[in-house]
């Protein structure tokens, strides 16, 4: 656990990064005397050239065929032979966890290995991905669940970065989740044992509104990282990391208007929460800070993520 320990010692010198976030976007929208979001004041045009993937995201209504909007009759047929899923999709997902798993600084007992989301449902769409949840007990590794929390996203995060991965035309997004977690879904699929822990429904009419708020809080954390990866110098990255993201929003928020529940769905639900929250500005001025002081310093990089 000496990993651990270097690791736990290593955050406490660091300041809460989500004080941080706060006081940069309030010294921004002071200074610049403007808000990320048209629907959040104070707008003035010329946010107009601070705002161009907001308008793209926003755009996205009048791309989908309305058609697409419809509902599934059945699962992803090349991820499912009836309600059991494909025998070498199960096998590969196995190992994609094992390997996040055997990769982390200290042994991990892994409870389950579960999929879920749209692929793990009727409302599956070209912009699906393979939601790989593992499910681990938090409290054997430390008693401070937020910091474990932390450290889980961080890795996972560094992982989904680092790999590519696509199964059938989708991509693997791993997520770690803690045993005790309530975790609200339609469709939950248990990878380890080859059954379904909660069979989806062709329909549900309540909104899931925990599952957008957490959705929103990961990409939210997310972009918190980047922020401390921009502060620290370390451009190209925070660079990467920032393109990989909002093609994330982007095809969440397809994968919502797509879907049965349109916009009432999680995934549009999530994208507004982040749009409220002025998350996805944020990100816009992330990323123009990255690019301005990397060329200001003729395109070094003072750090390796």
């Amino acid at each position: 656990m000496k990993d651990w320990k270097n690791y736990v010692s290593a955050i406490r010198e660091v300041n809460s990064y989500r004080n941080r976030i706060k006081s940069y976007v309030s010294d921004r929208n002071d200074l610049l005397d403007k808000g990320g979001q048209k629907n959040t004041p104070p707008y003035t045009k010329k946010m107009d050239s601070h705002v161009t993937f907001d308008k793209q995201v926003d755009n996205i209504d009048e791309e989908v065929d309305p058609e697409s909007f419809d509902i599934n009759n059945t699962l992803e047929p090349r991820v499912w032979e009836g309600h059991r899923l494909v025998p070498q999709i199960r096998e590969n997902l196995l190992k994609i966890a094992r390997d996040f798993i055997e990769g982390l600084p200290m042994q991990v007992s892994v409870r389950d290995i579960t999929l879920t989301g749209s692929l793990a449902n009727y409302n599956w769409s070209s912009y699906s991905d393979f939601d790989l949840h593992i499910i681990v007990d938090f409290h054997e590794v430390d008693t401070n669940l937020v910091l474990v929390k932390s450290f889980f996203d961080n890795a996972r995060m560094n992982w989904n970065n680092k790999h590519n991965i696509t199964i059938k035309g989708y991509e693997v997004e791993i997520y770690v989740e803690n045993e005790n977690e309530s975790h609200k879904s339609s469709g939950v699929y248990s990878i380890m044992n080859d059954e379904w822990i909660i069979r989806p429904k062709k329909y549900q009419s309540d909104i899931d509104f925990s599952s957008a708020r957490r959705k929103a809080d990961d990409i939210e954390f997310q972009v918190n990282i980047i922020s401390n990866l921009v502060n620290a110098g370390r451009y190209k990255i925070a660079l990467r990391n920032i393109d990989r993201l909002k093609k994330k929003i982007r095809n969440m928020r397809r994968a919502g208007l797509e879907s049965a529940k349109q916009e009432f769905s999680v995934e549009n639900i999530a994208f507004k929460i982040l749009r409220r929250n002025d998350i996805l500005g944020l990100l816009n001025d992330l990323k123009l800070k990255a690019y301005d002081s990397m060329l200001a310093m003729n395109g070094e990089d003072n750090g390796i993520y």
